[in-house]
């Protein structure tokens, strides 16, 4: 999948193409859905599958103080968005300037101008251009006045009811705020996958490894964390990827631990995460990703180094019974 951060890395003779936008905040099933669709428009039409993305969201640089937390970072996004069968995507860099072109300038530069798009793929509910003016009558409008065709879906779509029978939506919205409570079960559910964060790996107080349980300690986290608490996961390695014949240590089952670790005095909050029955491994200064797959505790205080350790074995034996029964 191409990605083109600026409009001057966009070939000129780039399209024809069907073009989709929108923010794809953590690629739910929903983003999926209709993801899959252009991809079948594109291919039946023979053009190229484009998404046309932000970066930062657009909450963040008109309300900063009430923006929503990501489900995912951009390079999270993107790895999710190729996964898709896409064929390019635009990320544009989303400013007050940027906010301020009318609809059909945006239309007429992105779209027509850069994408060569043939058919656009929009939601009822999408707004676009200054002020958010533009509506789905006026995509429509220029389609007929620039050429593409427009193609209206639900770009949210319906999920299982949930057990009260009112049903739910498949969005990003709803998969944060299962993730801020730690029900990262029910999250993978919306997003279809088991909810992830990235970081790279720093050194902490090496407190873990002395109790006989080393942890890795993520730096510079892109993604939402959740609730604090313990949970099962996959600590993924995406510098070992692709490698063939594959390397058995690119994906590893592992306990992870968000908190503030409150047997201890002083912790600020922290994601770490132990392996299970590795203490071999050194990932100082690796990018790793954090695959989170089933809450298992809240985080608890205990009286004593002894319960503590007592504890994060229990722990570990619940993880693994998670992951590799």
């Amino acid at each position: 999948m191409q990605v083109f951060t600026d409009l001057s890395e966009v070939p000129e003779d780039f399209g024809p193409s069907v073009v989709t936008i929108g923010n794809f905040d953590g690629v739910h099933r929903g983003h999926q859905a209709v993801l899959a669709r252009l991809v079948r428009l594109a291919r039946a039409d023979g053009c190229a599958a484009v998404a046309v993305t932000f970066d930062p969201h657009p909450a963040a640089v008109h309300r900063p103080d009430s923006a929503p937390e990501l489900i995912t970072g951009i390079d999270d996004r993107l790895e999710l968005l190729a996964e898709t069968g896409l064929d390019a995507v635009l990320v544009i860099r989303y400013t007050l300037d940027f906010a301020e072109q009318s609809p059909e300038e945006f239309v007429t530069r992105y779209l027509t101008g850069a994408l060569g798009a043939r058919s656009v793929v929009v939601g009822h509910d999408v707004r676009f251009g200054r002020a958010n003016a533009g509506t789905l009558a006026t995509m429509v409008d220029l389609g007929g006045r620039h050429g593409f065709e427009v193609v209206a879906i639900d770009d949210v779509g319906e999920c299982q009811p949930a057990q009260d029978g009112a049903g739910q939506r498949w969005s990003s919205s709803a998969a944060r705020a299962l993730i801020a409570e730690g029900d990262v079960a029910q999250a993978a559910d919306v997003l279809g996958r088991p909810h992830r964060v990235r970081g790279v790996v720093v050194r902490g107080d090496a407190r873990g490894r002395e109790l006989g349980f080393p942890t890795a300690n993520l730096g510079d986290i892109a993604g939402m964390v959740p609730a604090d608490g313990v949970y099962a996961g996959w600590l993924r390695r995406p510098g070992l990827a692709g490698q063939k014949p594959a390397d058995p240590d690119a994906l590893l089952p592992a306990a992870i631990s968000i908190g503030t670790n409150p047997t201890f005095d002083g912790v600020e909050r922290r994601v770490e995460a132990y392996v299970l029955d590795r203490t071999d491994l050194d990932l100082y200064g690796e990018e790793v990703v954090l695959e989170m797959v089933e809450h298992l505790r809240p985080t608890v205080r205990f009286d004593g180094i002894e319960a503590l350790v007592e504890q994060m074995t229990h722990d570990v034996a619940r993880a693994r019974g998670v992951l590799l029964s």
